[in-house]
């Protein structure tokens, strides 16, 4: 499994800059990041590559900011990956409730999917019984 960190920003001129200044300033290497917003405030979707540091300087910096297990998966790069996935997690009759992709950063390497589903191990279980493999945090923190 995968730490994900949600952070809870104002969807005002700056806020969201104000959030990755902070990270910056302290060296926190993003991942992956996802922002989803309403009318009043946005919630970025981040991977990082140290996960108590960031949690650590956000409480410091007054950011309202949870952490949330979620499934990573390792798929090729290539037409129909995706497509793969979300067949075994239908046919397990697992629920996506969102998700989000990155690169690997290197041509023909893998892509990573961030999955937030409705139940992790069953997921989990159905994608390893289908030799799909999954991503842990130290990966993350390795990219």
């Amino acid at each position: 499994m995968i730490q994900q960190i949600s952070v809870f920003v104002e969807n005002r001129p700056g806020a969201l800059r104000a959030m990755t200044a902070v990270l910056a300033e302290n060296g926190i290497d993003m991942r992956a990041f996802s922002l989803a917003e309403t009318s009043d405030f946005g919630i970025a979707r981040i991977i990082v590559d140290d996960v108590y540091k960031t949690t650590t300087v956000l409480r410091d910096a007054e950011f309202v900011h949870s952490v949330t297990q979620v499934l990573g998966v390792a798929l090729s790069d290539t037409p129909g990956g995706l497509d793969k996935v979300l067949r075994v997690l239908a046919d397990a009759g697992v629920n996506v409730e969102y998700m989000y992709a990155f690169l690997g950063g290197k041509k023909g390497k893998d892509a990573y999917m961030i999955f937030r589903v409705a139940d992790n191990a069953k997921a989990s279980a159905a994608l390893t019984a289908k030799g799909i493999r999954q991503v842990e945090q130290q990966e993350m923190t390795d990219l």
